[in-house]
């Protein structure tokens, strides 16, 4: 089976395009990419604080508030921004003081439409049974231009 980019399970995801020419371009594509991912994401979810973190060896953490962790997994050009529920043990010794687990949700069900249309240029549209993912341009993409 063929490997994809990697991101947290429930994660809400947008997936964008990176330069894949020369490595120093890259780099710089996807250091552009995460400026502009976190300075979006903290003015329309101004709950937001920049954290440097990761989820597993993959999954680069950017910000985080009292529900969820903002974040970039990249593979082969592909980068994924994604939302998710927070997993860490100061969110859950804070959870059994005082239950977040359903707000997060209902804030993650409130915000991921926004998420989705501030970040997707690419929609998954399915896979091959060796793995390769289809995508086509999502439609905000479309009418930008981008």
């Amino acid at each position: 089976m063929g490997r994809s980019v990697s991101y947290p399970t429930g994660s809400v995801v947008a997936f964008r395009l990176l330069d894949d020419g020369e490595d120093e371009a890259f780099d710089w594509a996807y250091e552009c990419l995460v400026d502009e991912v976190i300075d979006t994401a903290k003015a329309a979810f101004p709950s937001f604080e920049r954290f440097d973190g990761w989820r597993g060896r993959e999954d680069r953490i950017l910000l985080r508030n009292a529900f969820a962790d903002c974040g970039i997994s990249t593979y082969c050009g592909l980068a994924v921004i994604w939302l998710v529920e927070r997993d860490d043990a100061r969110y859950w010794e804070a959870d059994f003081y005082k239950p977040r687990v359903p707000r997060a949700r209902r804030w993650l069900g409130q915000v991921s439409f926004r998420f989705i249309g501030l970040f997707g240029e690419l929609r998954l549209v399915g896979r091959f049974s060796n793995g390769e993912a289809i995508f086509e341009r999502s439609r905000s993409a479309c009418a930008t231009g981008s």
